[in-house]
């Protein structure tokens, strides 16, 4: 069994020190600092604010009872994270399911590793330290990794030392934040998984992509069978050739074939998609071929 944090006295010094607005600390370099910052003391709770930065937005009420009732029989295993943000008044870096935890009891201090960290540092260190979170679900990590992009100005490759991750698993999450919404609340809601999710990241076409979506719920499609099933659609799309050629397409089939002096054919196939050929000859109509398409008008 853990056990539970043990209460260090604060001491004359500290104690005088937290309690006196003339020798308050505001700064690594301030007196006293290394008294306070970087060590675990235990801070009344109504000092602490929570953080408005926080990435994550779903609470279960019932897992906050159930943390506060253990802390209640066991006390508080691991500290919370602060800021200090000036005279008596912390704010939560992370920690926040505990401190809620705390906020149901009838405990009037928890015990809080103090830091000094401006915004972008505190939401830094609170996304980071949500990512790495056991519980949390696909949709939340990738918003997680979005907002390190967004509002920390971090690359992939800086997220990727940061938490720990490889860049291909950081891109994986990032992806699914293309998904339609109805589907990211499907995975939030584990209706389906990461998988079907970056399955269907691939079917750029919404309507389509809830088709498969509903087919997926509707049939227990597992993420082999999704795959396949994308993956035969798309054949099938890409194979289906329109036999006749729009007039305005062919208009232009004839112009560039005069324009060059050469065959061109063109395919078209469902969804718009198609392609253009044009056959030359010798070196010579290659290099012409070429001139014209690299030229400026």
């Amino acid at each position: 069994m853990a056990k539970a944090y043990k209460k260090q006295s604060l001491g004359r010094g500290l104690s005088s020190i937290l309690e006196d607005p003339n020798t308050d600390i505001n700064s690594i370099k301030d007196t006293n600092a290394d008294k306070l910052i970087g060590n675990i003391i235990d801070l009344p709770v109504d000092q602490i604010q929570a953080n408005p930065f926080q990435p994550r937005s779903n609470f279960e009420e019932e897992s906050i009872q159930e943390l506060a009732e253990s802390i209640n029989e066991l006390g508080i295993i691991q500290p919370i994270t602060v800021r200090k943000k000036g005279f008596k008044s912390y704010e939560l870096i992370s920690g926040e399911r505990r401190y809620r935890a705390v906020s149901n009891l009838n405990i009037k201090s928890i015990p809080a590793y103090v830091r000094i960290a401006n915004d972008q540092q505190s939401l830094e260190m609170a996304l980071v330290e949500n990512i790495q979170r056991q519980n949390l679900d696909p949709i939340e990590i990738a918003l997680c990794y979005q907002r390190l992009i967004d509002e920390v100005m971090l690359t992939q490759d800086q997220m990727s030392k940061r938490v720990g991750k490889k860049r291909s698993t950081i891109s994986n999450y990032l992806r699914l934040l293309k998904l339609d919404p109805i589907v990211q609340t499907g995975i939030r809601d584990g209706f389906v998984t990461m998988g079907h999710g970056r399955a269907l990241v691939s079917v750029e076409d919404k309507e389509l992509q809830l088709e498969y979506y509903k087919k997926i719920l509707t049939e227990s499609l597992s993420v082999r069978a999704t795959e396949t099933l994308i993956n035969k659609k798309n054949q099938e799309h890409d194979s289906t050739v329109i036999k006749e050629i729009p007039k305005n397409i062919l208009k232009d089939k004839i112009r560039i074939s005069k324009n060059l002096n050469l065959n061109v054919k063109i395919s078209l196939k469902s969804h718009n998609k198609g392609s253009i050929s044009i056959s030359f000859n010798n070196i010579e109509d290659y290099k012409k071929i070429i001139k014209k398409l690299s030229s400026e008008k």
